[in-house]
């Protein structure tokens, strides 16, 4: 048999393969489970979290929770769907109220084959807007669709004749934030509507909705919207423009916008930067550094040049806009805060866990086949490490990573005036180093409780276990990380000391009320300071 027979064979046997595999799990996502099974996924689940978890029972008893899942399974009456089991089981799990204890349900699957077709249809319906909530009702904050009708800040009444108040009550009920606040669901509900509604809606080409703005309503057909030829023609001219420039210029060029993209963190998906700097004023004496997650690119760098031009710009005040980030690294809010903090102090508690080995069962495994190659052979090493860094003290575990020791503050620093920007939308990260610089005295605080908890969270290392019957799965922490500073107050976020929370009018009409209070604010005090 030829080279080339073989390969053509291998591609059939995998194309086959994948197109069988999503079949069965396709037929198995409407196939009801058995009550017996159903019960059995609740003690699994419940047993996962007791092994895994590290403070389960942090703003909920054992006996209550106990409870909660021994009453869950006397509920089950007749087999259901996995889709059904996680609306049910998903509420319980909530009780332990940790924002990163996802659960998600077993999806259908596309085949390659589909995906493609659906790429090739554009842009679901259901994406071709940012949705905003407020007071239980769903708006769009953005329209990216081909309809330019559709005006910012129009109510969606309904989705193919769902209301969406119903849809919004429903799924509240599938989230949760840290502890007892209750900021986080507005804009956690705004952010994810599109997957909730998938998650028990089929994917369509067109979808029916009802809006309703200044009173008038009209109902209006969203189809699948194409990338824009107009746009794509500009582009082919573009290429043949390019393509007379010297072939080193164009790779000099790409390879200095990809690394200006890493250090500032862009978004492929939203093709946005996660980190921004800017200036106001004349003089360049306010800095505005905008940081929309901690989570990807090179932050090192970025903190190294933003606080160097801060320097050379002689800013007086900086304002840190953390409104809507919803976490990341650990690793980078401890390097940001020590370009502002005024004190030398460990940037966190050394991280609970429940055992020695609890991190090992993280997600260490992924990508390639080349790339587990090679995880495999570093794993005893990772192992080994991992294990040394967990200690034992007072009959707990604790991880004793690199931002639970004390570090010199930055030479460079910050030591100005300095505001934070936060709403129900900072979780996580954004909300431990919130607790730091609020704990310390060190900003103002302007806008709306945080989302995340003051006293920390449960995050980390988060491995995805899966519900063995219904396949539900679910995503646990397993390190407790706290903060430096805590409050007495359990299971609140951080509250600002000025509080100022955005209208739907002033989202509408690009009004940011946070913002406009802070430039008065300095305007005042550098008129009193004369």
């Amino acid at each position: 048999m030829s080279v080339r027979k073989f390969i053509l064979l291998v591609i059939i046997f995998l194309f086959f393969t994948n197109c069988t595999s999503v079949m069965k799990h396709n037929q198995q996502v409407d196939r009801p489970i058995s009550i017996e099974k159903l019960r059995k996924d609740v003690d699994f689940a419940y047993s996962k979290l007791q092994k895994l978890h590290p403070a389960l029972y942090w703003y909920v008893s054992k006996e209550t929770l106990d409870f909660k899942f021994d009453s869950l399974k006397t509920t089950f009456t007749k087999p259901l769907t996995s889709y059904e089991f996680y609306t049910k089981i998903t509420p319980v799990i909530n009780e332990v109220r940790q924002g990163h204890l996802g659960v998600r349900p077993m999806k259908k699957l596309l085949s390659k084959r589909e995906s493609k077709e659906l790429k090739k249809k554009g842009t679901n319906p259901l994406l071709q807007f940012d949705f905003l909530v407020f007071d239980g009702k769903l708006f769009v904050g953005k329209n990216k669709s081909i309809d330019s009708t559709i005006a910012v800040g129009s109510e969606i009444i309904s989705i193919d004749g769902n209301a969406t108040k119903d849809l919004l009550t429903k799924h509240q009920k599938l989230i949760t934030s840290d502890g007892f606040n209750t900021t986080f669901f507005r804009h956690h509900l705004a952010r994810s509507f599109a997957n909730y509604y998938l998650y028990e809606n089929k994917i369509k080409d067109s979808l029916l909705y009802r809006f309703k703005f200044k009173e008038a309503v009209k109902n209006v057909w969203i189809k699948r919207k194409k990338a824009d030829q107009i746009v794509a023609s500009s582009q082919d001219s573009a290429k043949k423009k390019r393509s007379k420039v010297d072939k080193k210029k164009r790779k000099l060029v790409k390879k200095e916008r990809k690394r200006y993209n890493d250090i500032h963190g862009f978004d492929e998906q939203t093709k946005t930067f996660q980190r921004n700097l800017s200036f106001l004023e004349k003089d360049s004496s306010v800095a505005v550094l905008k940081i929309k997650s901690f989570a990807i690119g090179d932050f090192k760098t970025f903190y190294d040049q933003t606080f160097n031009k801060i320097s050379e710009k002689k800013a007086t005040t900086l304002l840190l806009d953390l409104r809507g980030n919803p976490g990341g690294r650990l690793r980078e809010i401890a390097k940001l805060y020590a370009f502002v903090a005024d004190s030398t102090t460990a940037f966190a508690d050394k991280s609970e866990v429940v055992s020695k080995t609890s991190l090992l069962k993280r997600d260490y495994f992924s990508g390639s086949l080349g790339k587990k190659a090679l995880q495999s052979l570093a794993y005893p090493f990772y192992a080994g490490f991992m294990y040394l860094l967990v200690e034992k003290s007072g009959g707990k575990y604790y991880f004793a990573g690199s931002e639970s020791r004390i570090k010199p503050l930055q030479e460079n620093r910050f030591k100005g005036r300095m505001y934070v920007l936060i709403d129900g939308g900072s979780f996580s990260a954004s909300s431990i180093l919130s607790s730091n610089l609020k704990g310390s005295g060190r900003a103002t605080f302007v806008g709306e409780e945080t989302g995340g908890a003051f006293n920390g969270t449960v995050a980390g290392q988060m491995p995805v276990v899966e519900l063995p019957n219904s396949r539900v799965k679910m995503r646990v922490g397993l390190m407790k990380i706290a903060p430096h500073y805590k409050t007495e107050e359990m299971g609140r976020g951080i509250h600002p000391d000025i509080e100022i929370i955005p209208t739907l009018d002033d989202k509408i009409n690009g009004n940011d009320p946070e913002m406009n209070w802070i430039l008065e604010n300095i305007k005042q005090e550098n008129t009193n300071a004369n």
